[in-house]
């Protein structure tokens, strides 16, 4: 194992010390305490290694509540309706994985199960396990195993190609029928800015640092 991957795994997955290490470069720096809004550079190559965000554990939370609010709805409520002739028909997203299942495309299935219902659920339920016990001042059971796995999550949450996907479906389908969006592609749609929007107020360091200060 490199010098340089070692650091990088040391400082992304054990935060030994408080160290960060660089995207860029892989230089390892120590986490400061920084004042809000401001944000701290590499001192080798310029790159911005992390920012203070002001109420990062209250707002993440509120939109981690948003999100599976947004996300019940998009499994819950119609996704599509393909008007032909005069008939309608609705499909949800989970009953589109199942068409998929039963047609024999199993591998397509399980990628969509996966990264559009599955790791989403679990990214918007270990977040609001981490952050709901952060905010009233408590410490839950495994509480820093489960907040790596948030950060391992993340990409694997890849909502927006299937959004991406959808709408490329759409333009292609509108030719033989009218295409009704649902309520749940609405919901879905909304997701995606949530998810993006608790990722980006999302702060690591402040995380590690309140559990510092609770043992």
């Amino acid at each position: 194992m490199s010098t340089c991957y070692l650091g990088r795994w040391l400082a992304r997955y054990l935060y030994i010390g408080m160290y960060i290490a660089c995207d860029e470069c892989d230089l390892l720096a120590a986490v400061q305490p920084l004042q809000a809004k401001a944000s701290a550079k590499c001192r080798r190559c310029g790159a911005v290694l992390y920012r203070r965000r002001a109420r990062s554990v209250e707002r993440t939370l509120a939109l981690s509540i948003a999100g599976l609010v947004l996300l019940g709805v998009a499994n819950a409520y119609p996704f599509l309706g393909f008007e032909l002739q005069g008939d309608l028909i609705e499909t949800t997203l989970i009953g589109g994985v199942e068409h998929l299942y039963r047609n024999g495309k199993f591998a397509i299935a399980a990628v969509v199960f996966f990264t559009a219902i599955l790791a989403p659920v679990l990214q918007l339920t270990a977040t609001l396990y981490v952050f709901l016990p952060l905010h009233l001042n408590r410490r839950p059971w495994n509480l820093e195993r489960v907040f790596r796995w948030i950060q391992r999550l993340q990409p694997w949450a890849m909502i927006e190609v299937f959004m991406l996907g959808v709408l490329v479906s759409m333009v292609k389908l509108s030719q033989l029928a009218t295409i009704v969006p649902g309520i749940a592609l609405w919901a879905f749609a909304l997701l995606i800015l949530v998810l993006a929007s608790a990722s980006a107020v999302m702060d690591p360091a402040q995380v590690w640092k309140r559990l510092e200060a609770e043992t």
